[in-house]
């Protein structure tokens, strides 16, 4: 780059006696000044690549604080995931694994429905009133409970020429009263469903209460989850 320096009025007509020339390139102020620029230089840089280096490992560290670990590739994840799994050897084996598993799924399913889990439970058995239902009945013992048993003794009495005549009498006598308990039976319980499940729907209970109350106590699907004498 050419510098063009101004000559004064009473400037020698010698260009090396000017301003310009009045300082040698290589005297020691110029020299000094230009280390100095260049240390101060050298210095700012080496200070702002500390800061730097300080600040992107502060936010290196702030990223990973809340794992501790770097984020694992997709094809790493997918790979423990996947389990491994044994064909079997043929149809026979095939067939007997998926029957054992089934068979399995069927005892878990069981188990459940006998607790009387929601998820487990017949749609004919689902909902609170059903529940508070199935409750009910199962707090007292009833006439109803033992129809199994006398529907067994009415058949062998079928067979006795002796107590033929009164058989047709005892039917009629055992069906009004299963009738009667399964009526009074179901408008309780409706009463009760208004009082503690107020806008649930009570629609086909009464038949519902009759009919496990005509089922043998052990025999009820799902069991009993009180006993005779409990209070609701």
């Amino acid at each position: 780059m050419r510098v063009f320096l101004r000559r004064s009025a009473d400037a020698s007509g010698d260009p090396g006696q000017g301003p310009a020339a009045t300082q040698d390139p290589g005297s020691p102020d110029q020299a000094g000044g230009a280390g100095v620029v260049a240390a101060n230089g050298a210095a700012g840089g080496a200070a702002n690549g500390v800061a730097g280096g300080a600040a992107n490992g502060a936010d290196r560290a702030s990223l990973t604080a809340g794992k501790g670990r770097p984020t694992p590739k997709r094809s790493e994840s997918e790979r423990r995931r996947r389990q491994p799994f044994t064909a079997p050897a043929d149809r026979k084996a095939a067939y007997k694994q998926t029957r054992g598993k089934d068979k399995d799924s069927r005892a878990r399913k069981y188990a459940a429905m006998r607790r009387g889990e929601e998820w487990a439970l017949a749609p004919k058995d689902k909902g609170p009133v059903r529940a508070l239902a199935r409750d009910y009945v199962d707090s007292r013992r009833r006439i109803s409970e033992y129809y199994m048993y006398g529907l067994g003794v009415l058949v062998v009495l079928l067979f006795l020429p002796a107590t033929r005549l009164i058989v047709d009498y005892l039917v009629l006598a055992v069906v009004i009263i299963m009738l009667g308990e399964g009526t009074y039976l179901g408008r309780q319980i409706q009463k009760l469903a208004a009082q503690r499940l107020p806008g649930e729907p009570t629609r086909g209970v009464r038949l519902y209460a009759g009919l496990r109350a005509m089922q043998i106590r052990r025999l009820r699907m799902p069991a009993p989850r009180v006993k005779p004498g409990d209070k609701l």
